[in-house]
């Protein structure tokens, strides 16, 4: 029953709250407040730039092209999810870098289970055309203590940039796992990063295209970090001066993940006794792991 100074509520201010009051009887009760938040904000944007039936019917067809492409070599939908800075935003929300803890960023499609390992000081290039590269530091706690036995994940485009996944004849280059030793610390040798396209024959590069973005990554080199009892650790680290860190296509610069990559002339010895026949490059990254959270 209304009463006759009450005002009706307008047909599309009705419809949000019946499709909302339909999922009352959900028994997840996360699931629940996830569906309501997520269909108000929806109905909210069509109502706000008033989204015509044609602009629909494009959006759907669109989602539908990203499904379409989608195989167990790509996934377009987690490449939609970072172009519109989702997957960051999750990141942000979810990453509570603390005291001192290293800051974690986007996961990225190219990580591949199965990595080769390699000594301290090893050589994850392989085959990975670029230049030669030397990074180092240590792996520590949040109380600053060292964290022996740590695995690193390194996995990196190369000069061309690409991955070793995007090419078709099985070749695993700039891409491999390593310890800490007792103390911490750790080195490896790759192929200076250098700045990319992410995938933008599709889909979402048709949107980007549309929106006048660029589909360029920032130059980074991809870390995961784990060890018991510790935080598992997505990050990278990018280059100083790179002109893409503040247009970085999926949003992933942080700036305490900037780091300097110092340029040594040809002939210049490395600190293992190398003479590379042109530059090399070398690179510092100290990782900060934090505590599991209660329950983890």
């Amino acid at each position: 029953m209304r009463f006759p100074h009450e005002t009706a509520p307008a047909p599309a201010d009705a419809l949000v709250d019946r499709v909302t009051r339909s999922f009352d009887a959900c028994p997840d009760p996360r699931l629940r407040e996830v569906l309501v938040s997520l269909v108000t904000h929806l109905h909210a944007v069509v109502r706000e730039v008033r989204i015509t039936e044609d602009e629909w019917a494009a959006a759907v067809a669109f989602l539908t092209r990203c499904g379409q492409v989608t195989d167990e070599h790509r996934q377009e939908f987690v490449l939609l999810s970072d172009v519109l800075g989702l997957s960051m935003q999750t990141i942000t929300v979810n990453d509570r870098a603390e005291g001192g803890v290293t800051e974690a960023t986007v996961f990225g499609p190219f990580f591949v289970e199965g990595s080769p390992e390699v000594p301290l000081g090893g050589d994850v290039g392989g085959a990975a055309r670029g230049e030669p590269c030397l990074v180092e530091g240590t792996v520590t706690d949040e109380a600053g203590r060292p964290v022996p036995g740590a695995r690193i994940e390194v996995w990196e485009a190369d000069d061309d940039g690409r991955y070793d996944v995007q090419y078709d004849d099985g070749r695993v280059a700039g891409r491999a796992h390593l310890f800490s030793d007792a103390e911490g610390r750790y080195r490896f040798w790759g192929v200076t990063p250098t700045p990319y396209p992410i995938p933008h024959d599709g889909p979402v590069g048709a949107l980007l295209a549309a929106a006048g973005r660029s589909p360029m990554r920032a130059a980074h080199l991809h870390f995961l970090v784990t060890a018991p009892g510790l935080r598992r650790l997505v990050t990278h680290i990018f280059v100083r001066g790179d002109a893409l860190l503040d247009h970085d296509a999926v949003f992933g610069v942080r700036d305490s993940l900037v780091a300097t990559f110092e340029r040594h002339p040809a002939g210049t010895p490395t600190p293992d006794g190398r003479v590379p026949d042109g530059t090399w490059t070398r690179a510092r990254f100290d990782i900060v792991l934090g505590a599991l959270s209660p329950g983890r």
